[in-house]
Formats: C-alpha cells, structure tokens, sequence
C-alpha cells in the first residue's frame, strides 16, 4: 500500500510527533505532511499513517496516538509517546532506508530506544520532569525543539506550519546523528576488538585511528589495559586514559604529574622523549609528533602507574 498522507495534530508541536515526522517523511518522501484535527482526516483510512491524533492505537489501521484512555504501554509499563509507537513499528525500516547493516539492526534499534525514544516519552507524558536535568532543564531536545515554535503574539498565517517545517529539519539532524553515532561504535567495536587480540597482555592499545574504544574493551574483559594510543588526522599521535565508567572521569591510570600543563620543550625535557608535545592539566590525554615518541611516552606512563 502506498501511503500518501502522513497525518499530525495542527497548531502547537512537541517533540513526540516532529521525531515521529523525521522516521515517517524519510520512509514515504512523497507522502504530504498534513498538519489538521479535522475528524475527515485523523480517521483512518488506506493511504495515511495518522499519529500524535486521533485517541487510538492500531498499527494495523494506521494509527499511533497515545492520548485516549488505557493509552498504550510498554512491556515494563512505561508509557509510549507517539514517538514510542512509530519507533517501534517503523523504527527498523528506518534504519534500513539508512544503510544501516542488518546485522547491526536489532541492536541499534533497541539502543536508540532506550537512550533516545524513552526519554522523550516520558517527557511528553508527564512521567519525568524535564526538573531531572538540573540547570539544563531547558537546554534538553524536547525543551529546545519546543522553543522553535512561534511566539504567541505572531499574528502570520500559516506560522505553526512553518515553524513545524523549520523544527523538522533540525529533529532530523539530531536523530540521524544519533544513529550514525551508534552505527559507528558497532563499526568501531570490531576495529578495537581487533587491535586488542594483537595487543596481547600489553597494556597499551594501538588502534588505526581515533575512534570510541571503551566499551569493547570492558565487553572484551580486557582489564590489563590502561593506555590508548593512535594518530590523529593532523599527523601527530595521541596518547589517552582509558576511564574507569562512562559517566566519570576518573581513568584505569593518569598520566605522570611531572607532565601536567606541559608543552614542547618543557614536556621533552620532564619526559625525555624528544617530540613529546603537549599533556593536558588533567593528564588524560598526552600528544607527541610521530609514532615512535607517543609509544616511548607510554611505556613511560606504563612504568609510572605500575
């Protein structure tokens, strides 16, 4: 069947049904975006998918709301947006339209929905405060996409539709940088788990370029690792901590204290390395010129944290 109408509420918009805009208009490009409460309209019909409208749930008729009385709820009981609802029936072609392997699917479909749909549902149902984000209350998505919308003195005709076109562009942006974000760590993960049997019980880490590397080698179970080495794209090399969990910064090991806020020809001096060239205040991420000088720094910071 071939969907002609993609059918949404008029007026105001939040971020349930703009990200619900952003899978739907990417699988049915040629389907025209109808923004309208008209009841001719918001029941179902072949050739239209309605949602965020309509107080009904039925996939098989086309319909994705979640304001009606018994509104749907996930298997722990959480409750679904009409985000929640296309993501879950739509949400595996979209990642099919981009060029998302299949073998990475199902992953990526379930991680994008915990740590990008849920959040959304809950917001717009009331279930979470956008309160939990502290003093970045407003800079959340749903706050930010919110505050797209027209003022409420904007007399123009037609200002919500435009604002909503306008919104729908940058939801976009942010939804697929999500997923390219996620599809490259699967990517990643391969290269790292690589590098890691080549490693051996060395502990330090040579990968081909930067790229996230944590969480393959906590799934790898490599624990004897501490250091991170790899080029960078302006020819020099890097040398980086690895952090102990993904919210903290404390790291497996720091680099040496004589090295801290040091550069060029100080850092070279304290370290001995010729080439050494920078070292954060912090010492979770040291810079040398070339290969060789970033490995000697590392068997120097090896032999620091042992």
């Amino acid at each position: 069947m071939t969907i002609q109408y993609l059918v949404t509420h008029n007026g105001g918009f939040h971020a349930d049904e703009l990200l619900s805009s952003v899978v739907l208009t990417r699988l049915h490009p040629d389907a025209e975006l109808k923004r309208t409460r008209a009841s001719e309209w918001i029941t179902p019909a072949e050739g239209r998918v309605i949602y965020d409208v309509g107080r009904d749930y039925d996939a098989g008729r086309g319909i994705f709301d979640h304001h009606q009385k018994d509104a749907p709820l996930r298997d722990d009981g959480q409750p679904f947006s009409s985000f929640g609802l296309v993501w879950r029936h739509f949400g595996r072609d979209y990642l099919r339209a981009l060029d998302v392997p299949d073998a990475d699917i199902e992953d990526i479909h379930r991680a994008f929905d915990q740590d990008f749909v849920l959040p959304i549902d809950l917001l717009d149902n009331g279930a979470v405060s956008p309160a939990v984000a502290g003093p970045l209350s407003g800079l959340t998505l749903p706050m930010l996409l919110e505050s797209l919308k027209p003022v409420f003195d904007d007399p123009a005709p037609g200002a919500d539709d435009r604002a909503f076109d306008r919104a729908l562009v940058i939801a976009r942006a942010f939804v697929e940088a999500a997923i390219a974000r996620k599809a490259s760590r699967r990517r990643a993960d391969g290269v790292v788990r690589q590098a890691i049997a080549q490693a051996g019980q060395g502990r330090v880490l040579e990968l081909p370029m930067g790229m996230p590397y944590r969480s393959a080698i906590v799934a790898s179970g490599a624990d004897h690792l501490l250091f991170v080495v790899h080029p960078r794209d302006g020819g020099d090399w890097a040398l980086t901590g690895i952090r102990v969990d993904d919210d903290g910064f404390g790291l497996r090991a720091d680099l040496p204290a004589e090295w801290a806020g040091l550069t060029d020809e100080a850092l070279e001096q304290a370290s001995g390395v010729k080439g050494a060239r920078f070292c954060h205040n912090a010492r979770f991420i040291a810079v040398a010129s070339d290969r060789d000088a970033i490995l000697q720094m590392a068997r120097i910071a090896v032999d620091k944290a042992a």
